[in-house]
């Protein structure tokens, strides 16, 4: 097995650790990685196709508690910014895409680490841009969150209530994603092994999330995914200079 294919289970269990420890972040975290094994336009649905599956399991026990109207009025702009994100990813070429992916995800990890300190996205205004700007980076990168993110914190959204209706927005933003795009071109082994680690890192997670700090286990997941945007990046421009 080639060190590339090790990083497909890595990606996807630490993204799941992630997801189950601090209620988002499966995308920020596995997306640099899957794109590195499977390619900018297959690592994307590959991760969408995930994200959907975490984002259901976790909905399946916090819909209680999701604020229906305003996960729509997040998912709408995000619908409509979706098409025009597909039509970016199937037209820019492989090495461009990978640069574009590993650059908007340490532009996202910015965005997060600034966000204790903005308030820059309020009102209806501030959720269509979040949404808009979500949608678009779900489609062509795979990390729709960190928006939605700077939103929550901006209005100083309650946790439980943000990370019940994110899942109800994740699961629409991500099927729209997928059928914008259509089913990745992977081998079923492939497959097979993304959800076995997605159940390994959820169960991992549940296990860790008792032990560890929720700030403690954002701070490790922030230099994973960081370094899995470099080598996206970088692998984009050693494919350009090639």
């Amino acid at each position: 097995m080639t060190a590339e294919l090790l990083l497909l289970p890595l990606g996807v269990a630490a993204g799941a650790v992630t997801q189950r420890v601090t209620g988002i972040g499966f995308a920020l975290v596995s997306a640099p990685l899957l794109v590195l094994v499977a390619g900018p336009f297959d690592g994307i649905i590959l991760a969408n196709i995930l994200s959907l599956v975490v984002s259901l399991l976790v909905f399946a026990t916090t819909w209680r508690h999701v604020q229906w109207r305003r996960g729509l009025m997040l998912a709408v702009p995000a619908l409509l910014a979706i098409p025009f994100g597909a039509f970016v990813a199937r037209s820019v070429p492989g090495p461009l895409l990978l640069l574009m992916v590993g650059s908007l995800v340490l532009i996202a990890l910015a965005l997060v680490q600034l966000s204790p300190r903005a308030r820059v996205l309020q009102g209806r205004r501030g959720a269509v841009a979040a949404g808009g700007a979500s949608g678009f980076m779900n489609v062509t990168a795979g990390v729709g969150g960190p928006a939605i993110v700077l939103y929550a914190i901006s209005t100083a959204w309650e946790h439980r209530r943000f990370v019940a209706t994110f899942q109800f927005y994740s699961v629409i933003v991500n099927s729209a994603s997928l059928l914008s795009k259509g089913a990745p071109h992977l081998p079923g082994q492939s497959l097979a092994i993304s959800l076995a680690a997605l159940a390994l890192g959820l169960g991992g997670g549940e296990l860790l999330s008792r032990r560890i700090s929720a700030e403690r286990a954002r701070q490790g997941v922030m230099v994973l995914a960081m370094g899995g945007a470099a080598a996206t990046v970088v692998k984009g421009l050693v494919t350009l200079a090639g």
